[in-house]
């Protein structure tokens, strides 16, 4: 069953008058198979037509969907031989963030991705992806690791921020923040992030500062969520639907402005509704774009990184 969203209410309702339907037609003999067909026909197409004019605040509820893929199930369905290497060495290990050892196609990589969870139980074991500093340096002893061994850094971001508890910010939040970006930054080896559901602040770019920065359609990216941007101008969480569309938080905004390198198309009606074919989709665009860092030194990828970065907002 497909948990629908508010704005797509009437797409609910005639999906549930199909379903009566084909009760109906199974407990009699009246053939009402043309109404049914008409019906699928008609609900088809008003799902393609409300996901292609899909506004920023509604983006941003597609990715926020709890049956959006999460990094588990990307792992699963992209990576093969996928060997978890978990603490920061130094306190704990940050279940927030998840990484290690993967093959991608006939290609050793590292991944690292935000993990929120997909029920109540593993939501809170997650800490609902908002990482700590523990899983930010967690982050950067995965990423030092492929630099010394020469693999190249998979990230997997989908996270509202980082963790803003009292406890975060005692054992150094945002210094774990910039010393992440900083790594991505560093390193020797091609680096490839891809916004799989929201990127949110500091706690997304940590691990998204990569040679190519690639976003699924309907994923959102920002410096602030918009309830926090609503709740800082307006003084309210209710104006976050004006503050998504200042913001311009979605992948073709961000296209357009030279901060992200590639749309992923989604499956219609959104990544939650066919998993299989988005991260088939999502797989096959990271193992091109590795191919095409595939030849390059440590220093110009190093080059390509800052210079990429340094022209946003010229």
């Amino acid at each position: 069953m497909v948990s629908f969203l508010e704005f797509e209410k009437p797409i609910a309702e005639l999906e549930a008058r199909i379903i009566e339907l084909r009760a109906t037609a199974n407990a009699g003999d009246i053939d009402i198979s043309g109404e049914i067909d008409r019906l699928e026909q008609r609900a088809a197409k008003m799902l393609v037509d409300t996901y292609a004019k899909l506004s920023p605040w509604q983006k941003t509820q597609v990715a926020r969907h709890p049956d959006r893929p999460h990094f588990k199930d990307y792992v699963a369905g992209m990576f093969d031989n996928f060997m978890p290497l978990a603490g920061d060495r130094a306190f704990s290990d940050d279940q927030a963030i998840i990484g290690g050892f993967a093959t991608l196609g006939d290609r050793r990589v590292v991944v690292i991705g935000h993990e929120k969870g997909d029920d109540t139980a593993s939501r809170v074991r997650h800490n609902f992806g908002m990482a700590k500093p523990e899983g930010y340096r967690k982050a950067i002893r995965l990423m030092q690791l492929a630099d010394r061994f020469d693999l190249p850094v998979v990230t997997l971001v989908d996270t509202s921020g980082a963790f803003p508890g009292v406890q975060a910010e005692e054992r150094g939040q945002a210094e774990a923040i910039a010393r992440s970006t900083e790594q991505c930054l560093a390193l020797g080896v091609p680096m490839v992030a891809a916004v799989v559901g929201e990127g949110g602040s500091g706690g997304a770019v940590a691990l998204a500062a990569a040679n190519r920065v690639l976003m699924f359609e309907h994923a959102v990216y920002s410096v602030i969520s918009p309830e926090g941007c609503a709740s800082i101008l307006w003084r309210t969480a209710e104006k976050a639907s004006d503050a998504a569309t200042a913001m311009q938080v979605t992948a073709q905004h961000l296209k357009s402005l030279g901060v992200i390198d590639r749309i992923v198309p989604e499956p219609i009606g959104g990544a939650h509704r066919e998993p299989v074919q988005a991260i088939a989709s999502l797989g096959a665009a990271i193992g091109q774009e590795l191919d095409s860092l595939s030849g390059m030194s440590a220093d110009a990828l190093r080059t390509d990184r800052a210079d990429k970065f340094l022209a946003i907002g010229v």
